[in-house]
């Protein structure tokens, strides 16, 4: 291991703040940050494409002096490119390809003075709350290596658990950055729609129901990373409503006495867990130690009309994205490029018509005014992140030929999450509960639109009155 042997007992803030004050060089924390992957790597599987060269020439060339110099980093491995990196997404359809740009929000990583060293895991085209793709293989949760570290961001996540950086890039579609947080003991905010750039070359992700920020150790990363990448970028087709004031001060700001409403009814109508039930309602009975006015109440909505109309878009997104290889390839897509459920996903998109996206969208829309309307009487809805705890690797199989079974058995198991990636509003999965076995299971707290503060003050709370950034992984 590398000579700074305390490296993963910092958050990213506290390592920069090293940085600045001369007590450690960003090269010695890169050196440190590839030791830790280069240990822990070929167990875990989070990061499948190693960038060290490409890091090593950043620091050598002068990092800027951003809240974040120094800070190794890892992008996830689904778009968000990196000019000069290959992307993969997950899939052998994108062997060979490079990157002739950087995304926006990676020139915002990169001006914050992020050290950005390698790209993690992630199911192929992020379609699965697993990360165990054919072309890399799979992501294992650090807690418990026979189980799933969750998905799309499964293997950003699993870095940050097992301390290879303290922070790292992930995004949600469905529940994308809470899963993963919730299976494997992290801090996962997925922010507003349109609070960080998706461009340059597209406006918005899954018509709008994709984000991207981040996993971090610490709330205060958290914060501190989207006041570094949050905002408008030119072009951009909408952007979330500008903040008061910046994230990072809103982490140890008075909350107040928030009107937090809880639920762990599934609203699948499926089973929940009676671990995900307990984690859920002794956050409750925290929050309410804590001053807070707690009540059981949940937005309703109609499950199986949202259900159809998210089907819908991921169909013709997966379709189009396939699309738009094959034609920069300039030929058919070939035998074994797609998995199995990707490819059937495809072939959906090809059936449903030009209506069924505008009655899609249409129906997405009104869910969100249902909800809009239920954060007029509450500040914040708090529900379990999944139905279950971190599941044994090989539950989901992106293999199968059916892809309706695929579907069912998803609705039931991300149940709480994928609603909020219809409303667009923020939601984070905090690590306040470990089942006697040790597994992790998140808690996810729920903000109306636009309202990342009231999340961010809370979770700030809940950190200084049940920490978790000191419990780790058992070493394996």
């Amino acid at each position: 291991m590398a000579a700074f042997s305390e490296y993963d007992s910092y958050d990213a803030l506290g390592l920069a703040e090293l940085v600045a004050k001369r007590r450690i060089s960003a090269a010695e924390l890169l050196e440190a940050a590839i030791a830790r992957i280069e240990a822990m790597n070929p167990t875990i599987n989070a990061v499948v494409q190693k960038m060290y060269d490409a890091a090593h020439a950043t620091v050598a060339a002068g990092l800027p002096a951003g809240p974040l110099s120094g800070v190794p980093f890892l992008i996830k491995d689904l778009y968000a490119w990196c000019k000069g990196a290959g992307s993969g997404n997950g899939s052998r359809l994108f062997d060979g390809f490079v990157a002739e740009q950087d995304f926006t929000i990676v020139e915002r990583y990169k001006a914050a003075g992020l050290v950005i060293l390698g790209r993690t895991n992630t199911p192929e085209f992020g379609l699965a709350p697993t990360t165990e793709p054919v072309a890399n293989g799979p992501t294992r949760n650090p807690w418990d290596r026979s189980r799933s570290a969750g998905g799309s961001s499964g293997g950003a996540t699993a870095a940050v658990a097992c301390g290879m950086v303290p922070v790292a890039h992930a995004t949600d579609g469905g529940g994308s950055i809470r899963i993963p947080a919730a299976n494997c003991g992290v801090f996962g905010l997925k922010p507003t729609r349109g609070r960080t750039p998706s461009g340059p070359f597209v406006g918005e992700g899954w018509s709008g129901m994709a984000v991207g920020h981040a996993v971090t150790r610490s709330v205060r990363d958290s914060a501190a990373l989207l006041d570094a990448t949050a905002g408008p970028a030119p072009g951009d087709p909408y952007w979330a409503p500008p903040a008061r004031r910046p994230f990072l001060q809103e982490v140890g700001a008075d909350p107040g006495r928030l009107r937090i409403a809880f639920s762990t009814r599934s609203p699948s109508g499926g089973g929940v867990h009676a671990e995900c039930v307990a984690a859920t309602t002794n956050a409750a009975k925290l929050c309410a130690e804590l001053g807070h006015s707690v009540a059981e109440a949940a937005p309703s909505f109609d499950m199986g009309a949202m259900r159809w109309a998210r089907d819908v878009v991921i169909a013709a997104s997966v379709r189009n994205g396939i699309d738009t290889r094959l034609e920069a390839l300039d030929r058919p897509l070939r035998d074994g490029e797609l998995e199995r459920i990707t490819a059937l996903w495809a072939e959906r998109g090809l059936k449903y018509t030009a209506r069924d996206y505008a009655r899609a969208i249409v129906i997405l829309h009104g869910i969100g005014r249902r909800f809009g309307a239920f954060f007029a009487d509450y500040d914040v809805l708090m529900t379990p992140v999944l139905s279950q705890p971190p599941e044994p690797l090989g539950a989901t199989n992106m293999m199968s030929d059916d892809l309706d079974a695929f579907i069912e058995r998803l609705f039931h198991l991300v149940c709480f999450t994928r609603q909020i990636n219809v409303t667009g509003g923020p939601a984070a999965s905090i690590p306040l509960h470990w089942t006697p076995e040790g597994l992790p299971v998140g808690v996810h707290f729920v903000a109306d639109f636009g309202n990342e503060a009231t999340l961010f003050r809370l979770a700030a709370q809940l950190e200084q009155a049940q920490p978790w950034r000191d419990r780790r992984p058992p070493p394996r």
